[in-house]
């Protein structure tokens, strides 16, 4: 089957410039016969005219050129569409593209969409709203929010904001209502994952699966700050298993648990995020699962 590529960039995503890249993708696949364009990514994730190409030019395949925030975009866009997607990751975390064993280098990212295999992958809604790989409430949404403001947005500004923003830290109330019991905990934050990536390589639910029908969710505890860098690594390096919710609730400082639903009560509310981009708060989340929602080329 022939394929159409429609290359979504986003200009301002990631701290890379992408003149030279675009040139790199035109050579590559000039030779190849097969039909591409450069468009690019909006500021209001309107994507009619994506959609009209689509059901015109026959679209087979449409490659995100950004971080996990212009994925989440165009993803929610078009996931309706009978298209199969694709990344190159040049945002700051790229955790989606990470999760996904999708390599970062971008030569090697454009490889793996030519040759390839798109399988499906889960995505979940917070109150209606699409995230297709890391939502989080409390402390690492604040720094999304003071990340955001910030004219450069890699690496370096992300760890300063956290460092920031870890010394300021208050833990927040919550009441966390699952299918069969609810619970009470005072957090710094509830990081509600889908793949096992809290972006640039950092693990945080390791049992975590792109398409196993189940969300992750992960509850930093009030702790002493002091301990909250090692609590959080060892469950980094998945030495916390949760064997019983209702007994390690109490005695563990990070709890973590599977499920395909979840509402979570935010009687402080506390900041919110999607996939790294900062949204508005509320004072009750209901958070579900979208099984198989998009097909996405991986390893």
């Amino acid at each position: 089957m022939s394929r159409k590529i429609s290359f979504l960039v986003n200009p301002i995503s990631g701290n890379t410039k992408k003149d030279d890249l675009l040139k790199f993708i035109h050579a590559e696949l000039q030779g190849k016969e097969i039909e591409f364009e450069f468009l690019f990514t909006n500021a209001h994730g309107n994507y009619d005219d994506v959609v009209d190409r689509i059901a015109s030019d026959g679209i087979t395949d449409i490659v995100m050129i950004g971080g996990d925030g212009t994925v989440n975009q165009v993803v929610n866009a078009l996931r309706e569409q009978p298209v199969q997607f694709g990344i190159i990751p040049l945002g700051s975390g790229n955790g989606l593209a990470l999760a996904a064993g999708i390599p970062k280098k971008p030569q090697d990212a454009i490889s793996l969409i030519l040759k390839g295999e798109a399988k499906p992958v889960d995505a979940f809604t917070v109150n209606d709203q699409f995230s297709c790989m890391l939502s989080g409430i409390g402390f690492d949404a604040q720094v999304a929010h003071d990340f955001s403001t910030k004219a450069s947005r890699g690496l370096m500004t992300y760890t300063q904001q956290s460092l920031i923003n870890y010394f300021k830290a208050q833990p927040y109330q919550f009441e966390i209502v699952l299918e069969n019991f609810s619970f009470f905990t005072d957090a710094y934050f509830i990081s509600i994952a889908n793949g096992n990536q809290f972006g640039n390589n950092v693990t945080i639910a390791p049992k975590a699966n792109l398409n196993d029908g189940l969300l992750d969710v992960v509850v930093v505890q009030k702790m002493n700050k002091a301990k909250m860098p090692f609590a959080v690594l060892k469950q980094i390096r998945g030495n916390n298993k949760l064997m019983d919710l209702v007994e390690n609730m109490g005695k563990n400082n990070v709890l973590y648990f599977q499920t395909n639903a979840l509402s979570i009560r935010n009687p402080k509310y506390a900041p919110f995020h999607i996939d790294g981009e900062p949204v508005e708060t509320a004072a009750e989340f209901q958070i579900k699962m979208i099984p198989s929602c998009f097909q996405l080329i991986q390893p």
